[in-house]
């Protein structure tokens, strides 16, 4: 094998499962087409969701200085995230350039071989008893192959990948496009959650470096046949018709449309090919909701791959990927179609604003809102039980190991899975030890915790690798070792 897997595409996604697969120890190659990085700004923010993601990995200090927001917005409606109660805000000023740039450098320092102006052409699977696939790549030098355990796809919305191996990937077209571009020299007031105007919708964000972003939608126009970025004259157009200001004289940094289609691929594993991010789900990009999935895709997925690779636990293991990440993003399409509504809905939508405006001034909608668009609402099943943390990521929780302080978020950042032992239990720990290759088993004394809070009367969590809580104690139907073997494999010397 050239490489134990073949990853198409560095952006969010596929870096960070570069990363993420480095981190367990396991060789990758990473496939770009573009010879550089593009340094487009894309997507300008970082959820609360992917914040805490990039904590668990010591990633917030290589993006560097950043804005944070409590609020936040659903369909242009505002939402006070500080109602979720979480130990980070969302990062409002970090542009995708920068975010790639940030991941790029940590995926190479853990070793990722990252392959610019490699073009993904084709593969063949070796089939039923077979070891893996042939990717077959266009490079500088021609046309060569490599052989690979396993391909991932992160080439986003019209992935090759996709599309050679044959998914599925039904949904809605585009009914109508907003324009978008980042300005230099020009001074424009905020709108950061939009605003509805006559004949359409506005968005102002400001960026880092004296940049503006500005997004236009008019009511009532179909989406153009595209083979490029519109031109900034067409969108400076569109901006004074709607607005009445000219900006025509403003220098574009970066130009692009998008629509609101909106579709799904069936299946997120077929055999030793897999997709994640946007090679997975494309829809409107409200609340960068898009990239911040995309990368929690990865998350979620790498941990798990390195796992099979290493012999640690069987290929199943892979199906829960697509189990748990093929409802989010079955979820995000729900939420990102019903903001396209609120959004891009011209008068016979302002009835349903009103109304959503109204229910978000109720704590209980709020923080149902908040949640979902910040990657909070999440929850894997996990096995049944009462613990509220199963299948959840394990809220920051700040810890005393020995003399040293830590917390639960700087223990999960070697990639493994930790068993936090809050109540000192040998015997707990006992049962753990056949694991411990693949498991820290940390004693640890918590601060005092809430008496209401999601961790009140918890004795013990494990954490999967991805600091979701698979086991807790009390309120885990399922046993310790049941819960150990289910996400890290059969316990040492144990047959399969």
């Amino acid at each position: 094998m050239d490489a134990s897997v073949v990853v198409v595409g560095a952006g969010p996604a596929g870096l960070m499962l570069a990363g993420e697969l480095r981190l367990a120890g396991i060789d990758v190659t990473v496939l770009e087409r573009h010879p550089e990085r593009t340094g487009e700004s894309r997507g300008i923010g970082l959820t609360i969701g992917t914040m805490e993601v990039f904590d668990q990995r010591a990633l917030l200090r290589r993006i560097g200085e950043y804005e944070t927001s409590g609020m936040g917005h659903f369909g242009g409606v505002p939402l006070d995230m500080s109602v979720l109660g979480a130990f980070h805000e969302a990062a409002k000023t970090v542009p995708q350039s920068v975010t790639e740039q940030a991941l790029e450098a940590w995926a190479g320092e853990l070793g990722a071989d990252i392959r610019r102006g490699h073009e993904f052409v084709s593969y063949e699977d070796d089939g039923a008893g077979g070891e893996g696939v042939t990717v077959t790549v266009r490079g500088p030098g021609g046309e060569h192959t490599l052989r690979a355990r396993y391909l991932v796809g992160c080439d986003g919305g019209r992935s090759a990948v996709r599309k050679a191996a044959g998914f599925d990937f039904p949904g809605t077209a585009a009914t109508t496009e907003m324009l978008l571009a980042d300005l230099r020299g020009v001074e424009l007031e905020p709108r950061m959650t939009g605003e509805h105007i006559e004949g359409g919708f506005v968005m102002v964000a400001k960026l880092a470096g004296g940049i503006h972003r500005i997004i236009v939608g008019e009511h009532g126009v179909p989406p153009r046949k595209r083979t490029g970025p519109p031109e900034f004259a067409e969108v400076a157009d569109v901006w004074k018709r709607l607005t009445g200001i000219d900006v025509s004289h403003a220098e574009p940094v970066w130009v692009s449309a998008f629509g609101n289609a909106a579709r799904q691929v069936t299946e997120y594993r077929r055999g030793r090919v897999l997709l994640a991010g946007d090679s997975a789900h494309v829809h409107l990009p409200a609340g960068g909701q898009g990239m911040n999935t995309s990368v929690q895709d990865a998350h979620n997925l790498g941990w798990k791959l390195a796992a099979v690779l290493r012999g640690d636990a069987p290929e199943e293991l892979l199906d829960t990927y697509h189990s748990e990440r093929h409802e989010v993003g079955r979820a995000l399409l729900a939420n990102t179609r019903a903001q396209s509504l609120l959004i891009l809905g011209g008068e016979e939508s302002a009835p349903l604003r009103d109304v959503l405006a109204e229910l978000v001034r109720l704590p209980g909608a709020a923080r149902h809102l908040a949640a979902k668009v910040s990657g909070l609402d999440i929850r894997y099943d996990v096995g049944g039980g009462t613990s509220p943390l199963l299948g959840r990521r394990l809220p920051h929780l700040p810890v005393t190991v020995g003399e040293r302080r830590t917390s639960s978020t700087e223990l999960l950042r070697t990639g493994r899975g930790v068993l936090l032992d809050l109540e000192d239990n040998a015997v707990l720990r006992r049962r753990a030890r056949p694991w411990r290759g693949r498991v820290d088993i940390v004693t640890a004394t918590p601060d005092p915790l809430p008496a209401d809070g999601p961790l009140a009367g918890t004795a013990a969590v494990l954490l999967r690798p991805d600091g979701c809580v698979a086991w807790a104690a009390p309120g885990s139907h399922r046993d310790l070792g049941s819960s150990l073997s289910r996400w890290f494999g059969p316990a040492h010397g144990a047959r399969r």
